[in-house]
Parts: C-alpha cells; structure tokens; sequence
C-alpha cells in the first residue's frame, strides 16, 4: 500500500511551523527545502518547501512526499492531488490571534499591514468553506488540533497525533520541542 502524506495545514500564523518542529523531533521524516531561513517571526524556522506555493499549477513532485511530512497552508489543500492519500493535521488558532501574529509579522519585516476587517472577512469565509470540504473528502483523513491546547498539553497532543499518523514517534521529543515563551499573540 502507498503511503500516505502528512499535510500540516491550517491558517497562516496558526503554528504550522511548531507543529512541524514536532513532527521532526520525534522522528517523522519532513519534506522541505530549507529556503526560507528562520527569523524573528519564526525563530525555530518555518519548515516549508518552496514548490507548494505553486500547487494550483501542479504538483509534479508529490510522489515524493509520501510517507513524509509537509506544510500546506489551509487555502492551498484543495489543490492537492486527488491521486494520493492524505492525513491532515489542520491546526485551528483564535482568529485574533492569528490577525494579530500576521499584524506582528508584517510590522517586524517591515511591510504594511492589509485591513484587518478584509483579512478577518477572508479567513472566515475560508474557514466556512474549507471544513466541509475537508469532510467530504474521500482521499483525505483529517484530524483538528487548537493551537492553545498544543501549548498546554503537548504530551497528550503529541501522543494523539501519533496514534492519528499511525506512527512510532516520541511524545517526548515531540512535547519537548514546544516553546511557550514563543506563544506570543496570546488571547485569554
């Protein structure tokens, strides 16, 4: 049986790149290109691969990814291909949150900020949409994690998203590699 692919996905700012960080450090093989290097924003780095991003034009290179760990951002998913399988960790995050870590990020590199009102308008909308989508996908088995319970609970997330993966890897490592101190946009 082919395996399948892991896709970290979930809004951007909503801890794709911790979940990635996770993933790594208990053992899970990941698929990046070490092109984006880490930052301020992302002092751990960001663990993507550059061909993603053009995911509506193709994906020539999916076969590689199998058995392998990416990062797909949320409004990217409906373009990979129909052909292979996929186990979607989709990380939720409060909204402000993720506004506000955008805010935040764009004011560190030094570009302006779009709207907020458009932007909160446009991720609903796509959270609307994106959800059932992810649902009545037959190729897709999706499993919801909260980027607050990540930070509180990261054994017991650890351990749920191995046994979802079907995977031998370290809790341990996995709640080890969580840095609080990096939760930076918290909203009580």
């Amino acid at each position: 049986m082919t395996p399948s692919i892991i896709v970290v996905s979930g809004l951007p700012r909503s801890g794709t790149s911790l979940l990635m960080q996770m993933l790594s450090a208990g053992g899970a093989t990941l698929l990046t290109d070490s092109q984006r290097e880490a930052d301020d924003n992302n002092p751990k780095g960001y663990f993507e691969f550059e061909p993603v991003k053009s995911l509506a034009s193709g994906a020539p290179w999916i076969a590689d990814a199998r058995g392998k760990a990416i990062k797909v951002i949320s409004q990217l998913l409906e373009h990979l291909p129909f052909t292979e399988r996929y186990r979607v960790l989709y990380l939720h995050r409060n909204l402000e949150e993720v506004l506000s870590s955008q805010q935040a990020m764009l004011l560190r590199l030094g570009q302006p900020a779009p709207p907020q009102a458009a932007v909160r308008a446009a991720f609903e909308r796509h959270l609307a949409q994106i959800q059932p989508w992810l649902a009545a996908q037959a190729h897709v088995s999706c499993f919801p994690l909260e980027f607050a319970e990540v930070i509180a609970r990261p054994v017991d997330v650890a351990a749920s998203i191995a046994e979802f993966l079907e995977l031998e890897l370290d809790a341990k490592q996995m709640a080890d590699a969580v840095d609080p101190a990096l939760y930076r946009q918290r909203r009580t």
